[in-house]
């Protein structure tokens, strides 16, 4: 196919075919499952690790290991910078320019790690 709509025509047959493909990966699924769902009787039973279910199924997470995770996932990413920065410092044409850009980046970092201990976020309670 060539011309002006050859290419709508390609990605037309491109998504016919995924189409095709997902529905007949449902149907599939639809005819070879297995017909009864409510046999055997603990079927539907929450199974954790191989410990029986106890008690209801909502609980509460504190949002304070919410913090503990996006601070953590704030300096690996910090890690992640400063080692390329480290294997190209001492390389010529990366002089005191190079230091000054690493030294906004870690004030800023760092500011980051004043303001969690001021609001008290990196006390151990």
């Amino acid at each position: 196919m060539q011309g002006y709509l050859g290419s709508y025509a390609t990605l037309g047959l491109v998504l016919a075919a995924g189409v095709l493909v997902f529905v007949a990966a449902f149907g599939a699924n639809k005819l070879l499952r297995p017909a009864r769902p409510a046999e055997p009787v603990g079927k539907r039973l929450t199974y954790e690790s191989g410990v029986d279910p106890v008690g209801g199924d909502w609980a509460q997470a504190q949002i304070r290991y919410y913090v503990y995770a996006y601070l953590y996932v704030l300096f690996a990413v910090e890690a992640v910078f400063l080692f390329p920065w480290a294997v190209v410092f001492d390389r010529p044409g990366f002089g005191l320019l190079t230091v000054a850009e690493m030294g906004v980046f870690v004030a800023v970092l760092a500011l980051g790690i004043v303001y969690a201990w001021r609001k008290k976020i990196l006390t151990w309670t």
